[in-house]
C-alpha cells in the first residue's frame, strides 16, 4: 500500500519558527544603524557596509513577507535621509521623491531573498541576494538621475585598494555582489547550513583580494609622468564675488541682466587671480593646468572676452589649460550653461564640453549630449567631464590616459564626493584629476593611489589654493572598459532565471 504524503518543502514564505521571532526586532535597529555609516557620506565606516546587510537580511528571513519588506524600506528611507543631512544637500521635492524611490529599489534584493530562497536548492538560493544587490545598484544608475552618488556600496570601499581592483573587471557592481554574497553566506550559517558554502564564499573573496594585491604589487604602472596643477581662486576674491552675486534675489537671470558695473569687477578679480595662478604654476613646470567647475563666472555678453583672456594665458605660458565656465544668460529656464573648455599651448580651443548630468533638484542647466571628448596630446589622451558626471560609470567608460574633472562641491560633501573618484579611475584605467572649487581636490592613478590632495577649507593660505601632482601619461586598458556592464547584466539575468525556477511547482513525492 502506498501512502502519499505532502512534499518535503522548505518553510513557506509566511511561516517561521516561533522560537526565532523573539530575536527578530533587535536586528532591525542594529542593521539600520550600521547602514547609516555605509551610504557614501563623510561619516562612512568601510566595515559597516559588510555588517548591515547581514543583520537586515536576517531580519527579513525571520519576518513575515509584507511587514518585513516595509520595515526594510523604512530603514533605507532613514539611511537616505541621513545621507542628505550629513551631506548638507537640503531637501526638495526631487530629493524627497528620489529617496523614497531609491529605498524601494534597495528593498528588492531583501524581498527577493525572502520569497525565492525557500523554494530553491542551497547553491542557487545563495545567489539570489548578491545578484539582487548588484542588479539594483546597476539599475539605479540606469533609471534614476542619481548615478552612484547614492546607493553604491563600492564607494564605501574606496580606500581598500586590493578589493577595489575588482571594479576594473566588473565595474562597481562587483563590490556589491561580494558584500551581498557574504551576507547570504552568513545567514545560511545562521540557519545551520554546512560550512561548505562558507568555504566557497571565503575562497571567492580571498581570490579577489589576492588578485587585487598581486596587481598592485607585481604590475605597477610604468609610465613617464607630467606635472599637472589644479588651481582654485583665492578665498578673498571668491568670497567677494559670492557677496556680489547674493545681492540678486532673482538668481542667475538677474545676474545676467545686471549692468556690467554691478558684477563685472568682482568677476574679473576672480579671473585675474586664476590667470596669475596659471602663470605661477606654468613657471614652476606644470604642463597641464585645470581650473574648477564654474571657476569663471561671466555674463553671456562677456563670455568671449573671458575665454580670450584664458587663451592668451595658455599661449603665453605654453600649457594645456582646462577652464570651468559658468555662463549667466537671460534665457529661461536654465538661465545659463555649465561648461569646461580645453585650450592648447597655442591658444586654440580644442573642445567645449557641457555638463551632461545637472544635479537633480538644484541645477536647471540644459544637459549636454553626454559625448565625452578625448584629445590626443604629447601627454597622452586627455578627456574631461564635469563634477557630477563622474558618478555615472557608463559616461566615464572612455579610452583615455588622463581624465580631468573640474568640480564644485561644498564643505560637508567635498571629501566624500572626491573619494568616490578613485573608483572611476580604477574602472577606466586612467589617471583622474578632480579639482574642486570648495571641497577636496585629488589626483588618482589608474590603480586608485592618491597622487596628491588638497582641502580648500584646510589650507593655511587664503589666497593660494593649488594642488600639484605628477601624473602618468599612459593609462591601461581594463576588462570593464572592453566588456562594459556585462557583469551587471549577468546578475540581472541570473535573478530572472532564479525567479522563474522558484516559480515552478515542485513535484509531489511518494513515501
Amino acid at each position: 500500500m502506498t501512502d502519499t504524503a505532502a512534499p518535503n518543502r522548505p518553510l513557506s514564505a509566511t511561516a517561521r519558527p516561533a522560537r526565532s521571532r523573539g530575536h527578530t526586532w533587535p536586528l532591525l535597529p542594529l542593521g539600520t544603524l550600521a547602514m547609516l555609516f555605509a551610504v557614501g557620506g563623510r561619516w562612512d565606516i568601510a566595515v559597516a557596509a559588510w555588517v548591515f546587510p547581514v543583520l537586515l537580511l536576517r531580519f527579513t528571513r525571520l519576518s513575515r513577507v509584507r511587514p518585513g519588506a516595509l520595515w526594510i524600506w523604512a530603514a533605507h528611507c532613514a539611511a537616505a535621509v541621513f545621507w542628505v543631512q550629513e551631506s548638507a544637500i537640503g531637501f526638495n521635492a526631487v530629493v524627497f521623491a528620489g529617496a523614497l524611490a531609491l529605498a524601494a529599489l534597495q528593498t528588492l534584493p531583501f524581498l527577493a531573498d525572502r520569497l525565492l530562497t525557500p523554494r530553491l536548492r542551497p547553491v542557487p538560493a545563495s545567489l539570489v541576494f548578491p545578484a539582487g544587490v548588484a542588479a539594483v545598484e546597476f539599475l539605479i544608475t540606469v533609471v534614476s538621475p542619481f548615478g552612484t552618488a547614492y546607493g553604491s556600496l563600492a564607494v564605501t570601499q574606496h580606500a581598500d585598494l586590493p578589493l577595489l581592483q575588482v571594479v576594473a573587471v566588473t565595474g562597481p557592481w562587483g563590490v556589491g555582489f561580494l558584500i551581498g554574497n557574504v551576507a547570504s553566506t552568513a545567514n545560511r550559517l545562521w540557519d545551520g547550513a554546512s560550512w561548505r558554502g562558507a568555504l566557497g564564499c571565503t575562497a571567492v573573496l580571498l581570490s579577489v583580494l589576492l588578485a587585487g594585491g598581486a596587481r598592485l604589487a607585481f604590475f605597477p604602472l610604468q609610465s613617464t609622468t607630467v606635472r599637472i596643477a589644479g588651481v582654485t581662486a583665492g578665498r578673498t576674491v571668491t568670497d567677494a564675488l559670492k557677496a556680489t552675486l547674493a545681492r540678486f534675489a532673482d538668481g542667475p537671470g538677474g545676474v545676467a541682466a545686471a549692468p556690467a558695473t554691478a558684477v563685472r569687477p568682482a568677476m574679473a578679480a576672480v579671473e585675474d587671480d586664476l590667470l596669475a595662478a596659471t602663470r605661477r604654476e606654468a613657471a614652476a613646470g606644470a604642463k597641464i593646468v585645470i581650473w574648477p567647475e564654474e571657476a569663471v563666472r561671466t555674463r553671456e555678453a562677456d563670455e568671449g572676452a573671458a575665454i580670450a583672456a584664458a587663451r592668451r594665458q595658455a599661449r603665453s605660458s605654453g600649457v594645456y589649460l582646462e577652464i570651468g565656465v559658468r555662463v549667466y544668460s537671460t534665457t529661461a529656464p536654465a538661465f545659463g550653461r555649465d561648461e569646461a573648455i580645453l585650450i592648447d599651448p597655442r591658444g586654440t580651443v580644442l573642445r567645449t564640453y557641457q555638463k551632461a548630468h545637472p544635479i537633480p533638484g538644484s541645477e536647471k542647466f540644459t544637459p549636454g549630449d553626454g559625448h565625452v571628448p578625448v584629445v590626443r596630446t604629447p601627454y597622452g589622451r586627455i578627456a574631461n567631464v564635469i563634477c557630477y558626471d563622474a558618478d555615472f560609470p557608463a559616461l566615464m567608460r572612455v579610452r583615455a590616459d588622463i581624465m580631468l574633472v573640474p568640480s564644485h562641491d561644498w564643505r560637508e560633501y567635498g571629501r566624500a564626493h572626491t573619494d568616490k573618484a578613485a573608483v572611476s579611475a580604477v574602472e577606466g584605467g586612467y589617471a583622474l584629476i578632480r579639482q574642486d572649487a570648495e571641497g577636496v581636490s585629488a589626483a588618482y592613478d589608474a590603480e586608485g593611489h592618491v597622487l596628491a590632495a588638497s582641502d580648500y577649507f584646510a589650507t593655511g593660505r587664503r589666497d593660494r589654493q593649488t594642488m600639484v601632482a605628477y601624473v602618468p601619461v599612459r593609462g591601461v586598458t581594463t576588462v570593464y572598459d572592453r566588456i562594459g556592464d556585462t557583469f551587471a547584466w549577468l546578475c540581472l539575468a541570473t535573478l530572472a532565471a532564479l525567479t522563474v525556477t522558484a516559480a515552478r511547482p515542485r513535484r509531489r513525492a511518494d513515501r
